[in-house]
């Protein structure tokens, strides 16, 4: 049985709220249970230096938690004067995932940053970062495309993440945080609404997973990538 009472393929209550922010050209509030991220999507007419004179755009993405968060209160990496090593790790899976989906050549030289703020942690905080972070990134785009700053259709198809992990020697799909601890593998699934797999991230803790575990999880992936895909395609719908 889990915490929740939820069944190993059943995902938690998902929640998604477009124009939560009304100065940002996009934003989102996500819910995934009661982990919850504010997602915000800034429109910059410029790239970085490296990137000038190529012809193409920049997607980028920055992760944070608001110090309560968690249970306790956590200091702010801005006074320790440095991001951690996980708040580095994460904005970058953020990012590569949106730029998966994205034309850079027909973004035209502009920049979005989509900055992704926890404010309640139960889980599931980089899933839902980035379920919640395509949302922000289209309506961004769709901004753009009003103004004429991009060179075309930049949006190639949508991104959505869901975790998955072995709970009690049972295969099971997006984890809380009481199950996140006690899990035996947890695994991190970034797909494209079309079914293509941008990235996956496994790891076992004192017990090592087997194949048909790892296909277990994939399958339970599939399922709730599937689940957030239509519920993204549902809050453009409204």
């Amino acid at each position: 049985m889990r915490p929740s009472g939820r069944e190993p393929n059943q995902m938690r209550a998902v929640k998604i709220e477009r124009g939560v922010a009304q100065k940002a050209e996009g934003s989102c509030l996500v819910s995934f249970g009661n982990t919850k991220v504010l997602v915000t999507a800034s429109v910059e007419t410029s790239i970085p230096s490296w990137l000038r004179g190529k012809g193409q755009g920049w997607v980028t993405a920055e992760y944070g938690m608001l110090p309560r968060a968690t249970g306790s209160r956590t200091r702010r990496e801005a006074t320790a004067g440095k991001q951690s090593g996980r708040t580095q790790e994460i904005q970058r899976l953020i990012g590569r995932s949106l730029r998966a989906v994205v034309d850079l050549q027909l973004l035209g030289e502009n920049q979005i940053t989509v900055d992704c703020d926890v404010l309640e942690a139960d889980g599931g905080t980089r899933t839902a970062s980035i379920t919640g972070a395509y949302i922000a990134l289209r309506d961004a785009i769709a901004w753009m495309d009003e103004r004429k700053l991009t060179k075309g259709v930049a949006l190639r198809d949508s991104v959505a993440a869901v975790s998955c992990g072995i709970y009690r020697g049972a295969p099971v799909l997006d984890l809380d945080y009481l199950e996140d601890v006690e899990a035996h593998t947890d695994a991190n699934f970034v797909m494209t609404g079309s079914g293509k797999f941008v990235e996956i991230q496994g790891t076992a803790e004192q017990v090592p997973f087997s194949r048909d575990e790892l296909d277990a999880l994939m399958a339970l992936a599939e399922q709730g990538i599937g689940e957030l895909t239509l519920l993204q395609q549902g809050a453009f719908a409204s």
